[in-house]
């Protein structure tokens, strides 16, 4: 395994690299001190296995280096304050390591790590068929079914698939999502920060201004910004 240690400490660093040299299926380590030279790092070195993120550092916290890692990258997040650990795992984290890092914990975040890539499979493989799409949970990948995708949600480096009471993850930007020709005409976009299913639309109300409010067949309400009024034809 190829793995990626990004952290400002060097001490934090030099005890993730002890640590995982008792490993014998690490065959590297690489290290960087803050988010821009770890994605120099990758640039020269190459994909990795898993990246090992410290949440808060200067220059860019790990929660924003990991939306900018190359698609596919497995990472985990580290900190010694525990109140992050929902949020990384919203962002798709394997796991949340606390510091100060302990031997028995790094090596179950391995073991998972080892579980994953033995039922990795070729991306071909995971071609999803017409109107489904696979997005990354904390336990693999899964395959939805984009009919009952509700509305997409930007989301920082990320887009929400929102379907009430679940919702998925993806790393990307709202705009580049739609441009997929999985996705064309199945979502409009009616705010710069979402985009709905017009089968989900339930009631159009009109508000001052151009602008609308949506409810949709989940409860859910979303605004139609006066930039996207047009739309609002297609959704009658």
């Amino acid at each position: 395994m190829r793995v990626l240690v990004v952290d400002d400490e060097p001490a934090a660093r030099a005890k993730l690299r002890r640590l995982l040299a008792a490993h014998a299926d690490v065959e590297a380590v690489f290290e960087a001190a803050d988010a821009p030279t770890a994605l120099a790092l990758l640039a020269r070195e190459g994909a990795v296995d898993l990246a090992l993120l410290d949440i808060e550092m200067p220059g860019g916290s790990g929660l924003q280096l990991a939306a900018a890692l190359p698609p596919g990258t497995r990472h985990v997040f580290t900190t010694a304050y525990a109140e992050h650990a929902l949020r990384a795992f919203e962002l798709g984290a394997l796991d949340y390591l606390l510091k100060p890092f302990h031997a028995e914990r790094l090596a179950q975040t391995l073991a998972r790590l080892r579980e994953q890539l033995a039922q990795a499979v070729p991306n071909a493989r995971l071609a999803a068929p017409a109107g489904y799409w696979w997005v990354s949970t904390r336990t693999g990948r899964q395959r939805i079914d984009l009919a009952e995708v509700q509305w997409l949600a930007a989301a920082d480096n990320y887009v929400s698939f929102e379907l009430p009471p679940q919702s998925f993850l993806e790393r990307g930007t709202l705009g580049a999502l739609l441009e997929r020709p999985e996705l064309a005409g199945l979502f409009l976009r009616v705010h710069r920060c979402h985009a709905v299913n017009p089968q989900h639309v339930r009631v159009v109300t009109p508000l001052v201004g151009g602008e609308a409010q949506l409810r949709l067949s989940s409860g859910a309400e979303l605004r139609v910004s006066r930039g996207y009024r047009e739309v609002l034809d297609q959704l009658r």
